[in-house]
């Protein structure tokens, strides 16, 4: 199995897939950690296989999704910082499934809700769709932006910092915008994540921040 550095550089976006069943071993591996994330997290994501109408149609066509038949359900509690967890959690799924030999894509607006597939309680909202399974390809990576795009205090943070910074870079972000932006605080020690207003914004900061925290390696990192 890869290291979580290594998935994080090796993983990008894949949209077609083979029709190759997941194994046992990677089924029980992300359902052990959906299992922990939903009991640490209230959150209630849920592992979908062997369903193909999700990402079907028109708009999942045009998107260019093909073969899709595995995927998780990203679903919370209605909260304000539910997008932002949604973020946070799926990458640490996404980031697992690349470490077991298979390929992600994050989905927001094209796909189904297939009510026979998941379960949505009341006062719960279907965020996202991360899709999963045997590539056709090994996606593309994508052209970043400076780091100093990322941060204008680069040059007082230390070294953990800036590791984290250039891991967020490999971040992905809807339409590849990287519109995140992180802030070292000196006197405290402290880090401030933020992002440009839009519907996957909040989605958007939670993946950078997870990838941040890995680059950093940082005990008792501190967010403001």
């Amino acid at each position: 199995m890869i290291t979580l550095q290594e998935a994080i550089k090796e993983r990008h976006s894949v949209r077609q897939y083979l029709d190759t069943k997941l194994t046992e071993a990677q089924i029980n591996t992300l359902t052990d950690k959906i299992t922990t994330i939903n009991s640490s997290t209230g959150l209630h994501i849920q592992l979908v296989t062997n369903e193909p109408k999700a990402l079907s149609g028109m708009l999942a066509g045009v998107a260019k999704f093909k073969g899709v038949t595995n995927y998780i359900a990203m679903i919370g509690t209605k909260d304000d910082n539910l997008k932002e967890l949604i973020g946070y959690y799926g990458q640490q799924l996404v980031l697992l499934a690349q470490m077991i030999g298979l390929n992600t894509c994050w989905v927001g607006g094209t796909f189904k809700k297939v009510s026979r597939a998941v379960s949505i309680l009341p006062g719960e909202k279907y965020i996202a769709v991360i899709t999963l399974g045997y590539g056709a390809n090994k996606g593309v990576k994508h052209p970043t932006k400076p780091i100093n795009t990322f941060s204008n205090t680069l040059d007082i943070a230390p070294q953990w910092f800036i590791k984290g910074v250039e891991c967020a870079m490999l971040a992905p972000t809807a339409m590849n915008k990287q519109n995140f932006y992180f802030t070292y605080n000196p006197e405290t020690d402290k880090v401030k994540a933020t992002n440009k207003a839009g519907y996957f914004a909040e989605i958007d900061l939670g993946i950078a921040k997870l990838h941040f925290e890995v680059g950093a390696n940082k005990d008792n990192l501190v967010w403001e």
